[in-house]
């Protein structure tokens, strides 16, 4: 009970998807934490080529589910959420590798401040850890879609070493108090993957909440491993569920202003780049994106935010 209450359990969840390897890695970094209690799960999102038995071949203590079918990331979070005993969750990407210090002040910030609703750490490149890749986030423009992530592949020479709040927290190692994920629901399904995070942070603030950069934390990030820093697969995703995301979230002129923006400037801009460089492939991910809009037209699943 001593434990408990000066260390409340964090449970960290993280997706696998054909990469047992980087995920094991990430299991091996967090075998080192000094924080002492933790559980870890990992949910393998129906690996079609990759063996990810080796996962919990290696590191039997963690509790480690098979989904049967790909479900996307928001979906195989979802599961870990559901399974989750602890007063904090952490959701962590599995191409990230941690520090031993890294947990404790995530958990400090949270437990000194109850208004405060998810957390992020520092986040900076594997590759090279001098370089920061995520010291929070600016509001995205509701018309351009766009936003900016805060320190991005600027040197860290400390000049972001304070707490701040800010616009979102980011995906690749965020933590969210269970009570928090009780009150405003799970992930929406419809994003599968991208945007999932962003949204789930509009819910946050919406239910009164603040979001909030941690300095005092850091977490190595590798990157894309799973879908490649350029696919089809990315594109697709980025751009249907950008314009999920403003039919979630965006209202009044400000929607059809965005709207009207993606449509016609855009997505058509960027797609017949690809298809001047004979990237065809690229080109129809974009199409691809609005044609399941158009399909889709009505569907209410699209507004709807499971519950724990």
């Amino acid at each position: 009970m001593a434990l408990q209450n000066k260390f409340p359990l964090v449970s960290i969840i993280t997706v696998n998807y054909n990469q047992a390897e980087v995920t094991c890695a990430l299991l091996e970094s967090l075998n080192k934490i000094t924080y002492p209690n933790f559980e870890v799960i990992v949910i393998d999102n129906a690996s079609p080529t990759d063996n990810p038995g080796i996962i919990k071949q290696r590191y039997p203590n963690v509790v480690f589910i098979e989904n049967p079918i790909n479900y996307g990331f928001a979906a195989g979070n979802n599961f870990g959420l559901m399974c989750a005993r602890g007063e904090y969750v952490l959701l962590l990407n599995n191409d990230i590798e941690v520090p031993p210090g890294f947990l404790q002040p995530l958990v400090n910030k949270l437990i000194q401040n109850p208004e405060i609703g998810a957390v992020s750490p520092k986040i900076k490149f594997y590759y090279q850890p001098d370089t920061i890749q995520y010291a929070g986030f600016t509001p995205i423009n509701y018309i351009t879609m766009r936003n900016a992530s805060i320190g991005y592949k600027t040197r860290d020479t400390g000049q972001y070493n304070s707490d701040y709040e800010t616009a979102y927290a980011h995906g690749a190692a965020m933590m969210v108090p269970m009570e928090v994920v009780k009150k405003i629901g799970l992930m929406s399904y419809i994003f599968f993957l991208y945007y999932e995070e962003a949204d789930w942070c509009v819910r946050i603030k919406k239910a009164g909440y603040k979001i909030f950069y941690v300095h005092n934390s850091y977490v190595l990030h590798k990157e894309s491993v799973s879908t490649g820093k350029l696919s089809s697969l990315k594109i697709y995703y980025l751009n249907r569920n950008r314009l999920v995301f403003m039919r979630r979230n965006v209202e009044g002129n400000d929607f059809y202003a965005g709207i009207a923006y993606q449509l016609f400037i855009s997505i058509p801009k960027n797609a017949f780049s690809y298809l001047l460089k004979g990237k065809i492939t690229l080109f129809y991910a974009y199409y691809r994106a609005i044609g399941w809009h158009l399909k889709h037209l009505f569907d209410r699943e699209i507004y709807e935010n499971p519950r724990l």
